[in-house]
């Protein structure tokens, strides 16, 4: 039976070149969305949930991530994984390398580039199934997008989707936050002999999303579909990206904490 998750993995280790010039001379979990880093938010909303222990993997520019967050953010204890691969590899080479801390028990896998409201964290450790946070997927969205179930599952993956892809007399498309909640079984049973794999077979470019679409598809994972449709949060690629952040997130809209 999972438990209450007390750690956190967050992928932070891109160079984020669709933000460029943003990105030129810091990385992307450090751009600020209303003056508040994306990163800080990554680590913010764990800790008001209970998470007291934060493994964040870092590459381009890693030393900048050390120096904002450093060993300790607010009762969160940091540790550091270091990617020195992260020009041409993927978040799922990046997950791998954290393999320790998903062997370690339930936990949060968090990407560095989503500016969220606390709740979607609250709502992912609400009960004891494996979850991934999303929401329904819009006609400015790009990326991954899952297909659910009548019972809530996740039942398939789709990448690089976009407003094209959105048919109104098919499935309903909803975007993947890139929040999930993992218990420890299917974490040492399932997902890291997955990603040893997958890493072995020479596969570094390969994506989290990826990873997840084999799992739920080929391997029996079971992920429970978290609807988040009333909370604002953005995944942060590009710079109209970060503008919608913006104006979602601006004072004059409010945040629920």
């Amino acid at each position: 039976m999972p438990g209450f998750p007390r750690r956190a993995v967050v992928l932070a280790a891109g160079i984020g070149s669709r933000l460029r010039p943003l990105t030129d001379l810091r990385p992307k979990p450090l751009v600020e969305v209303n003056g508040l880093p994306i990163l800080h938010t990554a680590l913010r909303n764990p800790d008001a949930v209970g998470i007291g222990e934060v493994t964040i993997v870092v590459g381009y520019r890693k030393d900048a991530i050390q120096y904002a967050c450093g060993s300790r953010f607010g009762g969160i204890d940091i540790n550091y994984v270091e990617s020195t691969e992260f020009d041409h590899t993927g978040s799922a080479y990046s997950l791998w390398l954290a393999r320790d801390a998903l062997l370690s028990g339930d936990c949060l896998l968090l990407e560095g580039d989503v500016f969220f409201e606390q709740d979607a964290l609250r709502r992912l450790i609400s009960s004891a199934s494996d979850m991934a946070a999303v929401a329904p997927f819009d006609e400015w969205m790009e990326g991954s997008a899952v297909l659910l179930s009548d019972n809530g599952l996740i039942t398939g993956f789709r990448m690089k989707q976009t407003a094209a892809d959105i048919v109104p007399s098919g499935p309903q498309l909803f975007k993947t936050m890139n929040l999930l909640r993992l218990s420890g079984a299917p974490l040492k049973e399932t997902v890291v002999p997955a990603l040893n794999e997958i890493i072995g077979s020479g596969s570094k470019q390969a994506y989290t999303e990826e990873l997840l679409g084999y799992l739920v598809e080929r391997r029996g994972l079971q992920l429970t579909a978290v609807r988040c449709d009333d909370l604002k949060w953005c995944e942060i690629d590009i710079i109209e990206d970060l503008h919608i952040a913006e104006c979602i997130f601006s004072p004059a809209h409010g945040t629920r904490q």
